[in-house]
């Protein structure tokens, strides 16, 4: 088993469910942080462009909007289901002066209109890969869906990259709205 999906499986049997307002269904995953460099290749993949409105599910930190938003130019929203990892991820959008650019909504992924997105970002397991189809087949034609680590079964990937960081080698999957089947 490769190590995001030995982590990630690790994570769900150590971290609580924390997200208490909207019920353990809805929690899609634990928070594993995104390596920075994966952050980057994520969004060097998915084309992002100072026009994108970039949506990241499981933004925890907000590692990926506040990326998107420096380094491009992009607009982003990030979605996180944890109220302290909202807190922290506001506070540091706030303090990077990035509050025009970058919105942290505390909500949960399965509940929110992601329509008016032009890239979503996500790392979930397969399953709740699964569980977000509807939405994302809802999706504007073009707009791009970049998945870490984990397919989106049933979709054609107009591209899979790999990433190397030391030992560890991270697959990301990108697929474009209107050429995903």
């Amino acid at each position: 088993m490769r190590f995001p999906t030995a982590a990630f499986l690790v994570a769900l049997s150590v971290f609580p469910v924390a997200a208490q307002k909207f019920g353990p269904l809805e929690n899609l995953g634990p928070q594993i942080p995104t390596p920075q460099l994966v952050v980057d290749r994520m969004l060097e993949a998915g084309q992002v462009t100072s026009e994108d409105l970039v949506y990241d599910l499981g933004s925890g930190d907000g590692r990926i909007v506040i990326t998107a938003a420096q380094k491009y130019g992009a607009r982003a929203v990030g979605i996180e289901i944890i109220p302290e990892l909202c807190k922290s991820a506001r506070e540091r959008v706030i303090a990077l002066g990035l509050g025009d650019r970058v919105r942290i909504i505390e909500g949960s992924a399965l509940r929110l209109d992601l329509t008016p997105a032009t890239l979503v970002t996500m790392f979930f397991m397969t399953n709740s890969n699964e569980r977000l189809r509807p939405a994302l087949e809802k999706l504007r034609p073009g707009t791009r869906v970049v998945s870490n680590a984990f397919p989106i079964h049933g979709w054609h990937a107009a591209e899979v990259a790999h990433v190397r960081e030391g030992k560890m080698e991270h697959t990301i999957y990108v697929y474009r709205i209107g050429q995903h089947k």
